[in-house]
Formats: C-alpha cells, sequence, structure tokens
C-alpha cells in the first residue's frame, strides 16, 4: 500500500474501504460516523481504531453499532462529545495543510505559533461547544493589552475566526462565539511613520544602490529589479533564469511571475495573491540582471536554474538581505533602517515621479486594490508641494492676483463704490 496520508493524527489510506472505514498503516482500522442524539438533538461524533481484524466489513459493524446505539439515546460515552479545542485545533491544521488550504511553510509556522502560544493556553481545555463569545472577549481584553501592534492580535483573531467557523459547521452549533468580535482598533498604531518610514526618497535610491553595489555587488541586480518593479522579495528568490520553466525570458524581455518562496528551502507554485503577472522589463534592467548572471560562480550557483541563487544553489534565505541593507543604511548615515520590504514601499513613489498611471503601476508591483497600493506609497512634502503648484496654476491665481494688484496699485484698503 503505497500514499499514506494522516488524516485525524492517524496514518490511514487515502480511501475509505467502506464508509467511514479507513484501513490503516499499522494495520486494523479507523472508523468515524456521526448520529443525532435523540435527546440533546445533536449530531453526534464517534472516532475510533479497530485492531483485531482486517475484514473491514467487521470494523463497518463495529462503527454502526455505536451509532444505533446514539440514536437510541443508549450511550452516555464521553467520547460522544465535541472534542477539546487543543485537539479540534490541532487536528484543523493538520487538514489544511494535506488539503493544501495551508500552502506556504511560513503560513503553516504562523498557525503553529498562534495556536502553541496564544490559543491553545486561552482555550485549550475547554470542549469546543462550551467557548462562549464572553471567554473570547475576555482574551481579547487581556491579549489587547499586551500586544505591541494591534495587527499582531488581529492576526490571532483571524486564526480563532477560521477555528470557530469550522467549529460551528461541523457540530452544527446554534451561535458563533465569534459573532461581532471586532478586530483590534488599529486606527491610532502607525506602522510608518514621518521618521521611519520605511522607504527611500526619490533622490535617495541612486546612492544607495550605487553604495549596494560596492558593498555588495553580488545583490545589486535583486535589489535594483525591487526597486524597479516593487516585487515582493518572496517573489524574486524563486525566480528561474532558464530551464524548460523559465521565469524569464530574455529574448522577449518578460519577466512571469508565478511562484513564491518564504520559508524552507523549496517555492511553492503560487503567488501570494494566486495570480500570476507577466511584467515586460526595459534594456537597461535586463542588462543589470544579464550582468548579474555573467557573474555567478562556478559550481551551484552557476548550475542552479534561479536568477538569485544561494551558494547551494536553492533560493536565497528570506532574511539573506537584512545585513547588507543595515550595512548600506550605515553607509549612507540614513536616519531610519531601510529593510527589503522597503523597496516595495519606495516603488510606489518612483512609480509617481516617473508619472505611471495607478493601472500600470499595480500591474508591475502586483497589488491587488487601491487601498493596498496607498498603503505602500509614501507621499513626501516635495511631492505635495509640487502637486499644490501645478493646482493653483489652474487655478489661474497668480493672474488674478496680478490684475487685482493692477486695480488697487497705491489705494489702500478696498475700493469703494460710489453713492447712487
Amino acid at each position: 500500500m503505497v500514499g499514506w496520508i494522516k488524516r485525524w493524527n492517524v496514518w490511514t489510506a487515502p480511501k475509505a474501504s467502506l464508509p467511514g472505514v479507513w484501513r490503516r498503516k499499522n494495520g486494523g482500522f479507523l472508523v468515524r460516523g456521526r448520529a443525532r442524539d435523540p435527546l440533546t438533538k445533536k449530531r453526534m461524533d464517534r472516532m475510533f481504531v479497530v485492531d483485531d481484524t482486517n475484514d473491514p466489513a467487521v470494523a463497518f459493524e463495529q462503527l454502526q453499532a455505536e451509532l444505533r446505539a446514539i440514536r437510541e439515546g443508549a450511550t452516555e460515552d464521553p467520547t460522544s462529545l465535541p472534542p477539546l479545542f487543543c485537539d479540534f485545533s490541532v487536528s484543523l491544521l493538520e487538514e489544511k495543510i494535506n488539503d493544501g488550504s495551508i500552502r506556504s511553510v511560513a503560513s503553516q509556522k504562523k498557525w503553529q505559533a498562534v495556536l502553541k502560544n496564544q490559543l491553545i493556553p486561552a482555550f485549550g481545555e475547554m470542549r469546543v461547544d462550551e467557548i462562549r463569545r464572553l471567554d473570547v472577549m475576555g482574551w481579547r481584553a487581556k491579549i489587547a493589552k499586551e500586544v505591541r501592534s494591534p495587527h499582531t492580535g488581529n492576526d490571532w483573531l483571524s486564526v480563532l475566526r477560521v477555528i470557530m467557523a469550522e467549529v460551528v459547521e461541523r457540530h452544527e452549533l446554534d451561535r458563533d462565539p465569534m459573532h461581532r468580535v471586532a478586530n483590534l482598533d488599529t486606527r491610532t498604531h502607525r506602522t510608518y511613520t514621518r521618521e521611519k518610514p520605511n522607504s527611500l526618497t526619490v533622490n535617495r535610491v541612486p546612492s544607495f544602490l550605487a553604495a549596494m553595489g560596492e558593498e555588495f555587488p553580488e545583490f545589486l541586480a535583486i535589489t535594483t529589479l525591487g526597486f524597479a518593479t516593487g516585487l515582493r522579495p518572496s517573489s524574486m528568490r524563486p525566480l528561474r533564469r532558464r530551464g524548460p520553466n523559465a521565469d524569464v525570458l530574455w529574448s522577449e524581455g518578460i519577466l512571469l511571475i508565478r511562484r513564491s518562496h518564504t520559508e524552507g528551502r523549496q517555492p511553492i507554485d503560487m503567488t501570494k495573491t494566486a495570480r500570476d503577472q507577466e511584467v515586460r522589463l526595459p534594456k537597461d534592467l535586463l542588462e543589470v540582471l544579464q550582468w548579474h548572471v555573467d557573474r555567478l560562480p562556478e559550481g551551484p550557483m552557476k548550475e542552479s536554474e534561479l536568477l538569485f541563487p544561494a551558494e547551494d544553489g536553492l533560493p536565497l534565505n528570506r532574511h539573506r538581505l537584512r545585513w547588507p541593507f543595515e550595512v548600506v543604511c550605515d553607509k549612507l548615515e540614513l536616519s531610519f533602517r531601510l529593510t527589503p520590504r522597503g523597496m516595495r514601499r519606495t516603488f510606489q513613489d518612483l512609480a509617481r515621479a516617473a508619472q505611471l498611471h495607478d493601472f500600470v503601476t499595480r500591474a508591475v508591483s502586483g497589488h491587488a486594490t487601491e487601498a493596498m497600493q496607498a498603503r505602500y506609497s509614501t507621499v513626501s512634502s516635495a511631492e505635495v508641494e509640487q502637486g499644490l503648484a501645478k493646482v493653483i496654476e489652474l487655478t489661474g491665481a497668480k493672474g488674478a492676483l496680478e490684475a487685482t494688484r493692477g486695480v488697487h496699485r497705491g489705494v489702500h484698503g478696498h475700493k469703494s463704490k460710489k453713492a447712487g
């Protein structure tokens, strides 16, 4: 038997031998079924292992006997009760990983950390049907005082919402404890400030790239591509420069963005937004990328299909650019730290300076909405001044002022009308 999968924390065959009966890798069968209790009117679960037979029909009959007992109200077996939150949430995560609902390693680790450090300590020993809105609100009030950023708390709340939505559906609860539980207020929290914009002004970008070329020439190309396109670092790391599925089409000058890389060493064949992009690159940018490829050292990096391989030929570590960025920031004596994510923010400002239409800007950077594009933009005071200067010019205010000065030249106060 091949192709075993983990189902409810047990390795089983991918397909049921009979309804509700799965052959176990270690022998016997895992059985699972549901029936409605006539007293409580609730659907009750039955899941157990039958390991004393190799006949699926025998295991099926034992399951049916248990379900008949529930329908007849002849059992008070505690296993028929809804599971504890800790068991349900861990099984749900495994299920979502197995069915591909949660693909990236970063998302998997995020869920694991939220369950381990936040949700299981708060709700783990409660049965899922015992959790009330009051319990959730109490926990929400607690984390609101503890988190440094409300966005972090909202990430935890979003995971809890997903879990409880599954609880309500699978156990047919008549209430959702997450109903009208609002996110933490983010209005007074500033992710980016005047002092820490995580974005370069347009006139600073050339000096930043020049310093990167001097200190870390191996990262000049990926940094240039980041500033020039606003692509996420996770979209640039898995780009392939050659091979049957190359993402850089050199002869056509086209870049295909269709993979993502978060943690671990293997990319996933899907972007963060689940939308593929196709960007036609200008000649100067292609020249930078070709220069980078030409100087890749012999060995795993040269043999790799990747455009920006690590020393072992696999994708760069997600944190690999942090140190080069810190060094360049120090060299330029910036008053704030620019992270690799700041390339994406800076691109929005470069695009406006180049007078790109918003549609074009979003098509390149991959932002799905105007709101997200605005969130990644940093409007400088000089840009505002220049924009308002154009507005004032369109109003004709200067001509009106000159005309008014001519009428009132040498006259103090308002010009009076003669009495009739």
